[in-house]
């Protein structure tokens, strides 16, 4: 599997010719804030001194960290990052959290009489590189996984991290390429759907502008074309009591909080200070009991 829990490596490269505090400089002068720790992330993972003064290049001329390095750390895992997709960001890391959460609350009772306890099945639309279903994965026991993206190198590079695990990944616009035997099963619906306004692309870092792919970026004119797409059509997958989990802006929270009530959801607000990330959570109510129910 391309996700590890397991520590970051120690250096395989020598100080020479390339030292640290040559990286250090270099890093700086490039406008890295955080330059002494990247230096120390790529020295770890360069392979050899040209390997290394080839990434502190590929640093220097604008790429993301993650790129050069090809992977990014995410709740404790390595996920691989191909060149030219999405990077997970930390605050996404919440979303995931959250999804874990809802998750185990939501399981099921063992069977006591067969000893069975059904797989939670969940849907990761707009899934990136696979960091989120990755993480749930990770985390949880007897997880059914299907991720979905519309662009062709982030399903690629989501298979390589959830494949082996026994994630299932598909490449099409949002619900349109899941099985229909998914249709009302679906315990924990994750999205990540892209949330920035269409105005306000151009204010991103050049990170993200240049090098990662606008269709993970742009929401349209308020920023949530596609996630009340995302929400609309949620009730025809959801489980009963099963839930949506959409990450989006602590300013379009009310907003997606409307659409989820329209939709036929329970909806709720999840935020964090400290990673600045606001999620809203609907659930879909649990169907009526029956007379002797």
């Amino acid at each position: 599997m391309s996700v590890s829990p397991s520590p970051l490596p120690r250096s395989a490269v020598s100080p020479e010719p390339l030292s640290r505090s040559l990286v250090v400089t270099a890093l700086r002068a490039a406008g890295c804030v955080f330059a002494e720790d990247e230096a120390q992330l790529l020295i770890s993972t360069a392979q050899t001194p040209a390997d290394l003064a080839a990434m502190v290049d590929r640093r220097v001329a604008g790429l993301p960290l993650e790129h050069v390095l090809g992977w990014a750390e995410f709740c404790g895992l390595r996920i691989t990052v191909d060149p030219g997709v999405f990077v997970p960001r930390r605050r996404t890391e919440f979303l995931a959290r959250q999804a874990v959460a809802v998750a185990r609350q939501a399981a099921v009772p063992a069977d006591r009489a067969a000893r069975v306890r059904p797989r939670t099945v969940v849907v990761d639309l707009c899934c990136g590189s696979g960091a989120v279903g990755a993480t749930l994965i990770a985390a949880l026991d007897g997880v059914e996984l299907h991720a979905v993206d519309i662009d062709p190198a982030e399903v690629r590079c989501a298979h390589r991290n959830v494949a082996a695990a026994g994630g299932q990944v598909y490449e099409g616009d949002l619900y349109e390429p899941l099985p229909a035997t998914l249709r009302g099963r679906v315990d924990v619906l994750v999205a990540c759907a892209p949330y920035v306004p269409t105005e306000a692309i151009g204010l991103l870092p050049p990170e993200a502008r240049i090098h990662e792919p606008r269709v993970a970026l742009d929401g349209g004119a308020d920023g949530l074309d596609v996630v009340r797409r995302v929400i609309a059509e949620a009730p025809l997958w959801l489980a009963p009591d099963g839930s949506l989990l959409v990450e989006t802006s602590e300013r379009q929270a009310p907003r997606t909080v409307e659409a989820v009530a329209r939709a036929g959801l329970i909806p709720r607000v999840a935020g964090s200070d400290e990673l600045n990330a606001t999620v809203v959570i609907g659930t879909r109510p649990a169907l009526p009991r029956g007379p002797g129910g």
